[in-house]
């Protein structure tokens, strides 16, 4: 009897919290293909930009207070974290003096993120102030992310680096599936496949 009340309960909240939905908004733009998992969390959701056909999985924490900019059609999975500042070392470099601070504080860092469209961010990823992500990247799952990366590029470790090229493995596809080819081409080169 236990089991099949706890079967009917996960069933339950996972109806009502963990739904993915069609539907979002942003910068006062309908986006009606976006989802996010009501899971994610996030943080200044006003200077989160995100362009249509996004998905942004559960468990996700996005920061945004510095700009974070999604572009079309960007994957994130689960369990990822996007953050715009880092301030541990300047709350060990002033301790408590680090509240009431006048001015900029010793040790802060802070820049924006922007992911390009068509990248997919594997689970359990981090990406860090500053991280910029030309089109097309794949992060692989656990990448800690700082820096700027090429279109393309496939990126993997902690901390990540260019590992590959996305289109070697994309190129594999395509050629079982030729059809395919010219919506491909049409985002791969900043175009509408429609």
């Amino acid at each position: 009897m236990r089991a099949l009340l706890n079967r009917w309960r996960r069933r339950l909240v996972q109806a009502l919290l963990h739904r993915m939905v069609f539907g979002e908004a942003s910068q006062g733009r309908a986006l009606p293909h976006t989802r996010i998992a009501a899971s994610s969390c996030i943080e200044h959701e006003a200077r989160l930009q995100l362009a249509d056909h996004v998905y942004i999985g559960p468990f996700c924490f996005i920061e945004a207070s510095g700009g974070v900019t999604i572009a079309e059609g960007v994957q994130i999975t689960h369990h990822v974290s996007i953050v715009t500042h880092s301030s541990h070392r300047a709350q060990r470099l002033l301790g408590r003096a680090y509240i009431g601070w006048p001015g900029e504080r010793p040790g802060w860092i802070a820049g924006p993120v922007q992911i390009g469209p068509y990248c997919f961010i594997g689970p359990h990823s981090l990406l860090e102030a500053g991280t910029t992500l030309g089109r097309g990247c794949i992060v692989r799952a656990g990448s800690v992310l700082r820096g700027a990366y090429p279109e393309f590029a496939l990126i993997a470790g902690n901390p990540a680096v260019v590992v590959g090229d996305s289109r070697e493995g994309d190129g594999r596809w395509l050629e079982t599936h030729p059809e395919l080819r010219r919506h491909y081409d049409a985002w791969a080169a900043g175009r509408d496949a429609r």
